[in-house]
Parts: structure tokens; C-alpha cells; sequence
């Protein structure tokens, strides 16, 4: 309601009293001197009565959108990133007006934006030998930018194609029709090699150039046609394969991590299985950085619009954010099976026998997706109104695969209360612990999965005890499926893991080792795969799955992935990485014996786990 302005003068003055009488009249006077002051400040502009009868005018959707007109065009993303992304990349930012932002002001984005960005930062890029490949996807699948991928191409794809793009023919049954090509996207590329480090092809089928070959050879042209002209043709290969993997859509791409991060892969595969399904809870750190730095993110949608949501939380609160995000759905999951139970007898059978498949398939979304596809296009010719409640819950339909990410930072320490009490649930949330072993976001400080002996901040004289085992304490509740992975060490094992991880009914947790600039890989970012590998083979990091359901099958939950370590291996990793490899230089003698240390706390973690792999589960005791 609006008061007279002698009125509301009046009543600052009552509350300046009653919040300082406490310290005496000169404050109180003082206080009310300054909202006098204020008040005789004030000056009044006439506004014309008539302003209020404006009528309202509509604008018409222009040629080139634009993203504040509220027109609802299906290319908002491209109309975001000319009107918002490209002035604030500029330093124009503070130029933009506010209506600008219309329809953005609960801090919305589209998806989808890196795609948009081009940096072109890369000095040497990767470039195909068709000839030497073997087409296994590894490029592919390690890339941290998902800016090396393998296409499918029919016959009309192949016609329309640029003058001089090569393919080859596909390697495999089931590829009738259809040729083959491994492209990279230079201008979205960082040049970190990992992919031509990998490749395992007996002469490399990927050779690094320097960007100005790649543009003069029209890797630029191939690329701009292969990533916006082909279709994704996922259905021919079993996704829980690596090559099979690495034909579908990343959903997650072109986002800013370190050249060579060891972070974004894992993300870029889970959201090859489960992107058009998958919500997600990111803690604060690197991975909320490169993942939703306003104005661009890498997450984006596929060819039907589906794509992750994306969200982002603090340190301390993440998995309960995640959670939320998944007990809200279901609740109004809930509600659309209440609704189908009760009008069962007032659709069709056709309808009916769909409620009851969804009902009795809820939990799966392979069922549910088909379920879908057919119940929404008859509720939307029925018109009744039980078709208009469902439908007006219909992005709830198909099962969501959600996913909470964050770092060790988040996940051993700020946030291991949260993440505790989640995972104490039965709530079905998968968590991936993207493990630097150090807060590499906020200025590489320790955190409790740094191990013995690594400097970092706060342990500049490397630090004094052991790594905190967070699968073992997740093991130890019986009910949540738990892996450590590391890609480079088994690519095969972390899809089985993220697989079985969503088929589990209940929580999950991934633990997965990420080599990090912070690391000081002497070898260079390039070998951070090769690092992930001998880490795992010295027995710095085991990988293993314990899956719960299999103990009700009378089978040990515990499987570990990897050979007996090489433990002669061990100071090699160690000496390999700069937080190792200073202290052995500053102080030889403290070095060495905090190095013992972390070997024996390696060793015995290493019997831990054997031992409980070597249980009997099939008899009762």
C-alpha cells in the first residue's frame, strides 16, 4: 500500500529509536538527522496521468531473432550467444540493457553455448591418417573437449559433402551403406594431445599440426559440416562398449577445462549414455567453472531437444541439492501414477495397458521413453481430463538418471556431511567424485585425498598423513555401489562402472582418478592417460566395482579390475609428478621417509581390499 511520505519519514524515525535507544540519545539523534537529511533530498518528478492508458505493443519477430523478444523461436541458443555471450566475451557486458535479459532473470542460460565460442586456441591440432586407423573410438573417448569425433555417414551425407572430405569404409558388421570418418573440430580444439597419445594404431592414424596446416588442408570446412550436417547414428553398436560409446551424441562438449584435463572425459562419456535423461548437481569447483561460467556452457541438447539440466551449489550442500532435485521429480512421478491407478477404467485399453507398462516399468528409462512416444500422442487426441493433468507432467514420464559431480575438495571434506547423509539413503542418486587429490580450483590447496607427501598448500613441507578412503567408508554401509576408476588404466571398466552405477536402485558413488596441472606431469598433460595407467599398475590407484545386488545372488560385491601392482613401479609415479618430485629435491631425508609412508599406506590399503574380495558370500556363517 502506499502511505504519505510524512508518514513513512515518521515511522524510519520510530525504528531508528527502537534499534539504538540502547546506545544513547546522540546516536539516536544522529540517526534521525540522517533521514532528514535524505527526506530533504528528495525531488519529485510529475509523471503524466495519461502514461498509464499506453497501450501495450507487440513486436514482431524479426529475420534475426532476437533472444529478449520473448518470441519463442527455436534458435534461442544462437540468438543468447549474439546478444549476451559474445558482448560479455568482449568485455561489453556492462553495455547490455536489461531487457536484454528478458527471460533470464532466475539465471537461466541456454545450452549448449561453448559450441558457439570458436576459441581457436590451439597451436598443434590432431589430423587424421585415414589410412592407419583402426577405428576403435579411443581418440574419441579421452578427448577432454569432445572436439575429436567419429561419424557415420549415408549415402546423401557423403553427396552433399565438401569437395575433398575423405571416408573410409567401417570397420564391423552392421555399417551396410555407410562410411566412416574420424573428425576433429580445430577451432574447438586445445592441442593437448591426448588423443594422438593414445591411439594405438601401429603407425599413429592422428599426427599433431600446427593449426594454419589444418586450415589450409579444410579441416575447419569438414568439421563445420561433420558436427552440424550428420546425424548421430548411436543404434547400431551397443553403447557399453568404448567404440560403440563414442557414436552417440557427447552432450557435453567444447567446455574450458585445462588442455589435457582428467576431469571431463568422464563427464563427456556419462553423458553420451545418459545425457538426454540426466539432471545434474555440481558442487562448486573446477568442474562448476568449466561446466556453467555464465555467459557459456558446455552441456547442450541432441536433434530432439534433450539434453542435461544443469545446476549448480555450493561446497557444503551439493548432495543434498542432487537429491532434492530427485525426490522432487519423484514426488511428481508419484502423482502420475496416482492419476493413471484411478482412471484406469476411465481411458481405452490401449491407454490403460500403457498406464500399467509405466507403472509396472517406472524405474526404467528405456521403457518409459518408449512408454512415452506413444501414451502422449494418444492422451493428446483424447482431450479429457485425465490426458491434460498427464500431459501437463510429461517431461516426467522418462525415468531421470540423476547425477551429483564435484571434487575432493567438495566430496572428502566441505561437503562429506552431505554427501554422508546421502548416500546413507536409499534414494537413487549417482555421485562422481572427479578425484585431483588436491583443491585445484581454488589455488591447489590439500584436502584429505591428498596423499602422504604431496605438497600443496598447506603442506608445503609435503603432507604428514595419509589419504582419507572414501570407497572403503561407502562400502562399508553394504547398500550403495561403489567404484574407483581411472579411464586410463581400464577404459572398459568406468563405462561398466557409470552402467551398473545407473542400473543399481539405490545410491552410487564413482570415485575417479583425474591427473591435473596441479599434479606437475613431467611428461605433460598430453600423458595424462599414461599417468592414470601407471598410477593403477604401481598401486598408487586400484580400480575395482562392489555391486551390492550381487551379494544377494550369493556373489562377493567386491570385483577388482586391476593386476597385482608392480610395486617396484611405485617411486617412478611419484618422482614423475612436480608435488612428488620438489620435496625429494628441498629435502631428500623427509622425502624419503614420508615416500615409505605413502607406499605402506598404499600396500595396506591395497591387502584391505583383497581380503574383502577373497570373501566366501555363498554360505551362512
Amino acid at each position: 500500500d502506499i502511505i504519505p511520505f510524512e508518514e513513512a519519514q515518521q515511522y524510519m524515525k520510530d525504528y531508528a529509536k527502537k534499534s539504538y535507544a540502547k546506545k544513547g540519545d546522540d546516536i539516536v539523534k544522529l540517526n534521525w538527522d540522517a533521514i532528514d537529511v535524505g527526506a530533504d533530498g528528495l525531488v519529485e518528478i510529475a509523471v503524466d496521468p495519461a502514461w498509464k492508458d499506453l497501450p501495450v505493443e507487440t513486436k514482431a519477430c524479426s529475420d534475426e531473432c532476437c533472444s529478449s523478444c520473448g518470441c519463442g523461436c527455436e534458435d534461442k541458443t544462437k540468438a543468447y550467444a549474439e546478444n549476451i555471450s559474445y558482448p560479455v566475451n568482449h568485455v561489453r557486458g556492462y553495455d547490455l540493457p536489461v531487457s536484454a535479459f528478458k527471460g533470464y532473470e532466475d539465471g537461466t542460460m541456454e545450452n549448449g553455448l561453448a559450441a558457439y565460442e570458436k576459441r581457436g586456441v590451439a597451436v598443434m591440432v590432431p589430423e587424421w591418417q585415414m589410412a592407419n586407423c583402426i577405428q576403435c573410438g579411443q581418440c574419441s573417448y579421452v578427448c577432454p573437449h569432445a572436439a575429436i569425433r567419429p561419424f557415420l555417414l549415408d549415402e546423401n551425407e557423403v553427396a552433399n559433402a565438401p569437395e575433398g572430405l575423405e571416408v573410409a569404409n567401417p570397420i564391423g558388421k552392421g555399417f551396410d551403406g555407410l562410411k566412416y570418418r574420424m573428425q576433429v573440430s580445430i577451432m574447438d580444439c586445445t592441442g593437448c594431445g591426448s588423443c594422438a597419445d593414445v591411439c594405438p594404431a601401429k603407425e599413429k592414424a592422428l599426427v599433431m599440426v600446427p593449426i594454419d596446416t589444418a586450415k589450409e588442408d579444410k579441416e575447419d570446412v569438414y568439421a563445420e559440416y561433420m558436427y552440424n550436417k550428420v546425424t548421430y547414428k548411436d543404434n547400431l553398436m551397443a553403447k557399453n562398449t568404448v567404440k560403440g560409446s563414442q557414436f552417440a551424441q557427447p552432450l557435453f562438449e567444447f567446455n574450458g577445462a585445462c588442455p589435457g584435463c582428467g576431469e571431463t572425459p568422464y563427464l563427456k562419456a556419462i553423458t553420451q549414455l545418459f545425457g538426454e535423461n540426466m539432471m545434474v548437481a555440481n558442487a562448486t569447483g573446477c568442474s562448476s567453472i568449466y561446466s556453467g561460467s555464465s555467459p557459456s556452457t558446455p552441456y547442450c541438447k541432441n536433434a530432439e531437444g534433450h539434453g542435461p539440466s544443469w545446476g549448480s551449489s555450493l561446497f557444503e550442500d551439493n548432495a543434498e541439492y542432487g537429491m532434492g532435485m530427485h525426490v522432487a521429480v519423484e514426488a511428481l512421478r508419484d502423482r502420475i501414477q496416482t492419476v493413471m491407478e484411478k482412471a484406469m477404467d476411465q481411458v481405452g485399453e490401449e491407454v490403460a495397458a500403457l498406464f500399467k507398462k509405466w507403472i509396472e516399468n517406472r524405474n526404467s528409462s528405456v521403457v518409459t521413453r518408449e512408454v512415452k512416444d506413444q501414451l502422449v500422442p494418444a492422451l493428446e487426441s483424447c482431450g479429457c481430463e485425465v490426458a491434460k493433468e498427464i500431459l501437463s507432467l510429461k517431461q516426467y514420464l522418462v525415468k531421470k538418471s540423476q547425477w551429483i559431480v564435484g571434487g575432493d575438495g567438495w566430496a572428502y571434506d566441505i561437503g562429506y556431511g552431505g554427501l554422508d547423509h546421502v548416500l546413507a539413503t536409499n534414494e537413487d542418486v549417482n555421485v562422481i567424485v572427479l578425484d585431483t587429490e588436491v583443491y585445484s580450483n581454488t589455488g591447489g590447496q590439500a584436502s584429505k585425498s591428498t596423499p602422504t607427501g604431496a605438497i600443496a598448500k598447506f603442506a608445503a613441507a609435503g603432507k604428514a598423513f595419509k589419504k582419507k578412503d572414501l570407497a572403503a567408508i561407502a562400502m562399508s554401509y553394504g547398500h550403495i555401489y561403489v567404484a574407483q576408476v581411472s579411464m586410463g588404466a581400464n577404459q572398459q571398466q568406468f563405462l561398466k562402472a557409470i552402467a551398473e552405477a545407473e542400473a543399481h536402485q539405490g545410491p552410487s558413488i564413482i570415485i575417479a582418478y583425474s591427473p591435473c596441472i596441479n599434479h606437475g606431469i613431467r611428461k605433460g598433460m598430453n600423458k595424462s592417460q599414461l599417468e592414470m595407467k601407471l598410477a593403477t599398475e604401481c598401486g598408487y590407484w586400484p580400480i575395482f566395482r562392489y555391486n551390492p545386488a550381487l551379494e544377494a545372488e550369493g556373489k562377493n560385491p567386491l570385483i577388482i579390475d586391476c593386476k597385482e601392482p608392480n610395486w617396484d613401479k611405485y617411486e617412478e609415479y611419484l618422482l614423475g609428478e612436480v608435488r612428488y618430485a620438489t620435496l625429494k629435491k628441498a629435502n631428500p631425508a623427509h622425502a624419503e621417509a614420508l615416500f615409505i609412508k605413502n607406499k605402506a599406506d598404499a600396500q595396506r590399503r591395497w591387502k584391505q581390499y583383497k581380503r574383502l574380495a577373497a570373501m566366501d558370500f555363498s554360505k551362512e556363517d
